[in-house]
């Protein structure tokens, strides 16, 4: 009678700080990860072990940064996976619940992302459906002002990072998880959208539209593929999950020749 282990590899708070290390993170990085907790194994201690191990790695001056995206704050009439009735639309817009940066949970951003918005001392930016949130010396400064009318642009944290010198780091994910990618769509030509969100303005909830920069991640993956094939990416094992390491301004760059040569149509 076989015996039902879990999946391995047993990864603990040393064994990650350990191969973090030989990936390449060093103290004092600022680092932006998306992360897949159940890609590595068998964490001892969970998604908070491994917050530890790369706060362990990044040291006291270092800043780790994570997405803390909230996408179902938005107009029920663009819901598609799944829809809601026609008759519900009006009732959920007046009934939403509006952002709150304490308590508003992210949406499909994984554990490792909802164990750092919860962290003593994390900070989180203010956009009602793109915010981050970070832990560290420059956390506060990264989360500062991020415009309801910017959720991946010059007035967002992505800019601010690829300003201090941020790295990329895709821990179980592929390209298309890659946010940074996103900040390279506001520097090349391209369409607007109307985008509409609950969020509380001068302690009153508000039902607001703002009109923002359209963006897609369609094509990412293939994006990423040409980019780590011509530019320095460091690949790895953490545990079992395969992890890519980069500079972010590099993605950046990128991905603005890419998309205008590769995806040229306006969104």
């Amino acid at each position: 009678m076989s015996e039902n282990f879990p999946a391995g590899p047993l990864c603990t708070r040393k064994s990650l700080t350990d191969q973090f290390h030989a990936l390449g993170l060093t103290r004092g990085d600022t680092l932006l990860v998306h992360s897949s907790l159940s890609s590595l194994g068998w964490v001892n201690g969970g998604a908070e072990g491994v917050v530890l191990a790369l706060l362990d790695v990044l040291g006291e001056t270092g800043t780790l940064v994570v997405p803390t995206h909230s996408p179902d704050n938005s107009d029920p009439a663009n819901w598609e996976q799944p829809p809601v009735p026609e008759e519900w639309k009006p009732i959920i817009r007046e009934t939403m619940l509006p952002y709150d940066t304490r308590t508003t949970r992210s949406r499909m951003m994984g554990v490792i992302a909802e164990t750092v918005r919860t962290w003593p001392g994390a900070f989180r930016s203010a956009h009602p459906q793109t915010s981050f949130a970070a832990i560290g010396p420059k956390a506060e400064f990264l989360m500062a002002e991020h415009a309801f009318d910017c959720a991946f642009g010059e007035r967002s944290p992505l800019a601010k990072l690829e300003e201090v010198g941020a790295r990329v780091l895709l821990l179980g994910v592929g390209f298309d998880r890659c946010t940074a990618f996103h900040l390279a769509e506001y520097r090349i030509p391209g369409g607007t959208m109307d985008n509409s969100f609950a969020v509380m303005i001068d302690r009153r909830r508000e039902w607001l539209t703002v009109q923002d920069t359209a963006i897609s991640g369609d094509r990412f993956d293939e994006l990423g593929a040409d980019f780590e094939m011509e530019q320095h990416v460091v690949r790895g094992k953490i545990g079992r999950a395969d992890t890519r390491l980069f500079a972010l301004a590099d993605a950046v760059a990128f991905a603005q020749t890419w998309l205008l040569k590769n995806r040229p149509y306006v969104l």
